[in-house]
């Protein structure tokens, strides 16, 4: 009797009315809001024009709300090409909305949390470039405090101005967000043609729906990579090479393998073609090629200063494999890296970054996309001997 009674109290106590749920309360903070920074600081006037403008101030003058603003200064925009407010006053507010909205990370960052190791830490931003696909999708940034402090692959020039709702780090430059995706520069650069053919051949038999097709990796917003990128000489002096030897040992004489070798790798057709589907298999090709990539974004100011070796797409399958080796010199004042290298475990000597961080497509380092950056480089990277 006292276990039923027992019994009977626990499901009577179940059945009980549930009270209704009380919402969390956060105090509001009182002062100066990062609103109130850009609208009274004379060395935001461009940046209130473009906040006014897209409709964004009673955002940042909330402060119920957290942010993060890296927010460039009028020096910032004008070295960006944007002279006068009167420009930004002309931009569609379609442009401006994304444009600032990268800039915003919606919570609270220091200078001090932003660690100084490799990769980039990588926070989301306030741009969603997708929200048919979802709601939560957010474009991300790529704050370092290595080699100097960093947005991506701008300068910061100044940290941790605080606000009641948050922080401002002043930027050298507008950090422009991305709006390609990586296989949208191989698939259509002149120069990368090789690298496109080669990528292609990676996929053969591989159907376009699959999660390891290369293609589709290289168009998935998912994504976070590094390509390293031989232009199209590099690529075909590596054929050559491979070529004459595989004719060599077949038994034709190194004058003549070495003119034949030349004309079959003229063209990007080389990876189609045939006849050199033993030497250039699709596997051997897609290991080459996934050896060029990391699953993580590296701007050339997140280098490391002395050779480092960091793993790649390889290593999922060859988990010992060295990797390849990273290393960037800096000149101050000048704050990017003068010079960039990265060198593949059989290379001789290291491959050179072709240092231009202009906007793509025109750029050759740093070029960053909605999946990934990639850098433009002078050797084929190999994991092996040929």
């Amino acid at each position: 009797m006292m276990a039923a009674t027992a019994a009977v109290v626990s499901l009577g106590s179940c059945n009980k009315n549930i009270p209704d749920p009380v919402p969390n309360t956060f105090p509001t903070q009182t002062g100066t809001s990062i609103g109130d920074v850009v609208n009274t600081n004379p060395n935001f006037t461009f940046l209130k024009a473009a906040v006014v403008r897209a409709g964004l101030l009673p955002a940042l003058s909330d402060n119920s709300k957290t942010y993060t603003v890296f927010a460039p200064d009028n020096a910032a925009f004008i070295a960006s090409g944007i002279p006068s407010e009167a420009v930004i006053n002309t931009l569609p507010v379609t442009t401006l909305v994304p444009l600032l909205q990268y800039h915003v990370v919606p919570q609270k960052v220091m200078s001090t949390q932003i660690p100084a190791t490799f990769p980039n830490l990588q926070y989301p931003s306030l741009l969603n470039p997708a929200p048919t696909i979802s709601a939560l999708l957010r474009l991300t940034t790529f704050p370092s405090t290595r080699n100097g402090a960093w947005v991506n692959n701008i300068p910061i020039k100044a940290v941790n101005t605080e606000a009641a709702n948050g922080v401002i780090h002043t930027v050298a430059a507008v950090v422009a967000p991305p709006g390609r995706f990586l296989w949208d520069r191989i698939n259509t650069d002149p120069n990368l043609t090789y690298l496109r053919a080669a990528v292609l051949r990676a996929d053969s038999g591989i159907a376009a729906t699959s999660s390891s097709n290369l293609v589709g990796i290289l168009s998935n917003i998912g994504a976070n990579l590094t390509v390293f990128a031989p232009r199209d000489a590099e690529f075909r002096a590596t054929l050559v090479a491979l070529i004459t030897q595989v004719l060599v040992r077949q038994g034709m004489p190194l004058a003549t393998a070495q003119a034949t070798a030349t004309a079959l790798a003229a063209t990007p057709a080389v990876f189609s073609n045939p006849a050199l589907f033993g030497a250039l298999s699709a596997q051997t090709v897609r290991g080459v090629v996934v050896y060029h990539v990391f699953t993580n974004r590296a701007f050339t100011n997140n280098f490391p200063t002395t050779a480092t070796n960091y793993p790649t797409v390889l290593n999922s399958v060859v988990p010992t494999h060295p990797g390849l080796g990273l290393t960037a010199t800096f000149a101050p004042p000048n704050p990017f890296a003068a010079t960039a290298t990265v060198k593949g475990l059989v290379n001789t000597t290291a491959a050179n970054v072709f240092i231009n961080n202009a906007p793509e497509p025109n750029g050759t380092s740093d070029q960053h996309y909605l999946n990934g950056v990639l850098h433009v480089i002078n050797q084929v990277l190999l994991p092996q001997p040929l």
